[in-house]
């Protein structure tokens, strides 16, 4: 376990604070843990002090200009210390030292041309450190051109940058040169940084890598899993931020926010979250993930941060570790997940609502077959067949049944559209129907005539078509028709289609329009039926085939009766073949 830490003040130790809720207090968290890791580190470090009375010095006192190098050497033999004057010191010269400098480095003297300018570099002194695998190491290069060794260093700019320096007097700082080589058969490329600095009328460069392969790998880690790391020295107040997660909060390469700055990115909500995982780290614990919203440039970034102190040999600890993971894009997807799952739910249930109200609707809608009509001689069979199979019912309807003079009522219609809205429709047209039937003295021409002009008085209502008939005493069906498909007949074996030269137009179009009737005398055995033009509407056929396929169809119904002739048409029509909702109603006279 590791050792757990007491804050104390002149010896007398102090209650570990509360977690702060906002990021002020998480503010003073910070800075009062932080003094105190001073404070404590100072009593046993060795810390060196300057006199008070010492004047400071400028960086150029402090550090001297380089020396000239005076060794000379041959272009032939490379950069040879023995050929320096007697009163030289080889150990004291730069090539000495170029052994211990961590990356690739070379001295380089220009080469001019007869107008004094630099055309080249030739390679006086190398160390052993290859910049690449595949490369050749400076001290192997010594004695020959600059341009010779790196073809590509005049046109990424090098040669010029190189020739600056000695112009200048500059240093140069990460030049990158873009180098191409074929090796062993196959193809190398890097891209290397070069720093120069002059010596002596000379040019000491070195070079290394853009990026090491490690760090290559690394920086492919945090772009794939979206994450990013901070180091942050409580000691020193420094802060070192990985490129993931620069680019996480988008503060740019060079970009970093110290833990202060941190606490001012945290959502109000979550700094308790923050708090409590810092509270851990400066006692030295390391706390599981938690996950923290940072407001990012106005952006609420959704963030697992892990955290893990750097404790030295006293328990203190003097750096904190925070490995973040933006889950920013899982979030948000869980997120519109939830709301497509909530819709779709009350999608469901407002379809199931309207399923129970479409349902309850046609059993009340919908009549059932009186046994008033069998005494009278009549066998009925009726089927609403939506076009949706989940559909309760639509827009198309029937009537059938014996009114007090007499006379069976006989209706079928359509009402335009579909859902609560044709339903609704539906109902006002069979109940006006219903009301006008009682009318004494009525005729079917009457009864289209008066359903019209209620219907054009509705500025809401839309057309309709019907077929409205009586059939009295003497089996004579008197009836008109409003835009609807005739009935068909049966007679034997033989089905017509009743005439409809009396047809009017669509309910609702034409207000004071009449409606005329036309009569057929029914006979025994005689089959009639009606129906909605769904049944025969097929965006892949003609209106008029599809009716005489349907004629055909009922004439090979002879002697089924009403509810076998029904089913046979039923049979006919699967019930994914319909665009439409369709309605039949089959009267059999016996």
């Amino acid at each position: 376990m590791r050792p757990v830490r007491t804050i104390q003040l002149e010896g007398r130790p102090l209650m570990t604070p509360a977690v702060p809720g906002d990021p002020e207090g998480l503010k003073l968290l910070i800075a009062r843990e932080v003094a105190s890791l001073r404070a404590a580190a100072s009593r046993t470090a060795g810390i060196r002090r300057e006199p008070p009375d010492q004047p400071l010095t400028s960086p150029e006192a402090e550090e001297p200009p380089p020396q000239a190098c005076p060794c000379g050497g041959s272009e032939e033999r490379g950069h040879q210390c023995a050929e320096a004057p007697a009163e030289h010191d080889p150990w004291g010269c730069v090539c000495a030292t170029l052994p211990a400098i961590p990356v690739s480095a070379a001295l380089l003297e220009p080469v001019k041309d007869d107008d004094g300018r630099t055309v080249d570099f030739v390679v006086r002194a190398g160390n052993h450190v290859r910049s690449a695998e595949w490369l050749d190491p400076p001290d192997r290069q010594v004695g020959r051109r600059l341009l010779a060794v790196r073809p590509g260093a005049g046109g990424a700019g090098l040669l010029d940058a190189l020739t600056g320096v000695l112009r200048t007097g500059r240093a140069l700082k990460g030049h990158p040169v873009d180098y191409t080589e074929w090796r062993s058969g196959r193809l190398h490329r890097t891209t290397l940084l070069y720093d120069a600095a002059t010596c002596g009328g000379k040019v000491l460069a070195t070079w290394r890598p853009a990026r090491a392969h490690t760090e290559l790998m690394s920086l492919e880690a945090q772009y794939i899993a979206t994450m990013g790391w901070a180091h942050f020295d409580l000691l020193a107040g420094t802060t070192t931020w990985s490129d993931g997660l620069a680019a996480i909060f988008r503060t740019g390469p060079d970009g970093r926010m110290t833990l202060t700055e941190l606490c001012d990115a945290v959502l109000i909500e979550d700094a308790p979250r923050f708090g409590r995982l810092l509270r851990a780290l400066f006692d030295c614990e390391e706390p599981p993930g938690t996950d923290i919203r940072f407001s990012v440039h106005g952006d609420v970034r959704h963030l697992h941060v892990v955290g893990r102190p750097v404790i030295d040999t006293d328990g203190l600890p003097w750096a904190l570790y925070l490995i973040a993971r933006d889950l920013t894009a899982q979030v948000r997807s869980r997120q519109r997940l939830a709301a497509t799952r909530r819709q779709t739910e009350r999608i469901i249930e407002e379809a199931a609502a309207e399923h129970r109200v479409a349902v309850a609707l046609r059993e009340a809608l919908l009549p059932t077959h009186s046994s008033e009509l069998a005494e009278r001689g009549y066998a009925v069979a009726a089927a609403y067949l939506p076009a949706e199979p989940d559909a309760a019912v639509g827009g198309d309807w029937y009537k059938c049944r014996l009114l007090p003079d007499g006379r069976i009522l006989l209706a079928v219609g359509d009402a335009c559209g579909h859902g609560l809205g044709a339903v609704a429709r539906m109902a006002q047209q069979r109940h006006a129907l219903a009301g006008l039937a009682h009318t004494p003295g009525t005729d079917a021409g009457d009864l289209t005539t008066w359903l019209n002009e209620l219907i054009c008085a509705d500025p809401t209502a839309e057309t309709a078509t019907a077929v409205i008939g009586h059939i009295d005493a003497a089996r004579r069906l008197t009836w008109a028709c409003a835009g609807h498909p005739p009935p068909l007949l049966l007679r034997g074996r033989t089905a017509t289609t009743l005439d409809a030269s009396h047809r009017g137009p669509l309910l609702g179009l034409l207000p004071g329009d009449g409606y005329a009737t036309a009569q057929v005398e029914l006979q025994p055995g005689d089959i009639l039926l009606l129906y909605t033009d769904g049944l025969v509407e097929r965006r892949d056929e003609d209106i008029t085939d599809s009716i005489a396929t349907l004629r055909k169809r009922l004439a090979s119904c002879s002697g089924l009766g009403a509810q076998g002739v029904l089913d046979s048409i039923m049979a006919l029509y699967p019930r994914g073949d319909f665009a439409d909702d369709s309605c039949l109603v089959v009267i059999e006279v016996r």
